[in-house]
């Protein structure tokens, strides 16, 4: 059996404490008889197993001094493995108590299992930390954003009550407006948290994936155009298993980031089926992305304001996050790099077999 870390050293340690106790019998033991022998030979000379008197002192004498030296390099190791024993128990004990940024001191790396012990609990609570944090800014992420919709709505229900607006068909129509991006909004907070769960469940089938881009891309025309944008299709991709209902809500969210991020002109929507791969791509011609941005953009609550974008029509910062979101339920991946024509590219992907 291979010994390492912390059993090496307690079998080194043992074997240690077991050689020098050997080696001081055996040494004591030579200088005992010749000074016994040489100046008291009449107490030794006898033909006897019983120790005499100063055999006594010497046997009890290297007994004590064995166990003194096995005590010292005892308490020794200890002492060195107690360190990130107590130092993790201690760290349990604040954390439990609220403070996560408890750490560990790992003290002897020598002492592998013990150090590791260590290290796994400051992996522990780094990502407990790194989770709450996470958390407490999904929570005021969240608030800030259901707060838009629901003061808007509030102060027209108000206004309509006490007469300050007129009930006519432009409020009501403004006022589903609001209603339908707060669905919305509600909808794809529970895409990116059922995605972050593992619970995002999705009803596979096979689909004309032209098809359905085709109709999403009809109902975005109208808002498309009012951004001064106009749709390109290239579709080649034919059948191909998936969600539609998710697909289409892939791409509806990348369809709106195009209209509220990329530059006036066209916006380019592509179909492939190629090795053994469903892509499905949206392409502008600006502004693009920075490099310093393209790790973040799928990220939920990652907003980038351009062509004087405001806290109305900045969107939610969820989009991308959902396209990501529903590319892993896929088994997929969704990615960004700069396109040909200046712009962006974003790509949703997903094999053609889907386990």
């Amino acid at each position: 059996m291979k010994l390492v870390g912390l059993s090496r050293q307690i079998a080194l340690t043992m074997m240690a404490i077991a050689f020098a106790v050997t080696l001081l019998v055996v040494l004591t033991s030579y200088v005992f008889y010749f000074f016994a022998v040489s100046y008291w030979p009449e107490i030794f000379d006898q033909h006897t197993l019983i120790p005499t008197g100063p055999e006594w002192i010497w046997i009890i004498a290297t007994t004590l001094a064995g166990l003194a030296f096995a005590i010292v390099v005892g308490v020794h190791l200890a002492s060195r493995i107690l360190v990130p024993l107590n130092s993790v128990t201690d760290g349990i004990r604040r954390v439990a108590q609220g403070d996560l940024e408890a750490r560990a001191i790992a003290g002897d790396r020598s002492l592998g299992e013990a150090a590791g012990l260590a290290d796994d609990f400051n992996a522990l609570a780094t990502q407990l930390q790194l989770k709450t944090d996470e958390m407490a800014f999904w929570n005021a992420a969240i608030a800030h954003e259901l707060r838009t919709p629901v003061t808007i709505l509030r102060g027209r229900l108000q206004g309509l009550a006490e007469g300050v607006f007129k009930p006519d068909e432009s409020q009501f129509h403004s006022l589903l407006q609001q209603v339908d991006g707060l669905a919305r909004l509600i909808e794809d907070l529970r895409a990116v948290s059922l995605a972050e769960s593992g619970h995002l469940h999705l009803h596979i089938r096979e689909i004309d994936l032209d098809v359905e881009v085709e109709s999403v891309v009809d109902f975005c025309r109208h808002a498309q155009r009012q951004a001064d944008q106009r749709l390109v299709l290239d579709l080649n991709a034919k059948w191909a298993m998936c969600d539609p209902v998710r697909i289409r809500q892939a791409l509806l969210a990348l369809l709106d980031n195009a209209r509220r991020h990329a530059v006036p002109g066209e916006v380019f929507v592509q179909t492939r089926q190629k090795d053994g791969w469903c892509i499905l791509r949206v392409e502008d011609e600006g502004p693009g992305i920075p490099p310093d941005a393209t790790s973040q953009v799928f990220t939920a609550f990652r907003r980038m304001r351009d062509r004087g974008d405001t806290a109305t029509d900045a969107g939610s910062g969820l989009g991308l996050a959902v396209v990501s979101a529903i590319a892993r339920a896929h088994q997929g991946d969704a990615s960004c790099f700069p396109s040909s024509r200046g712009g962006a590219c974003f790509e949703l992907r997903w094999p053609q077999r889907i386990n």
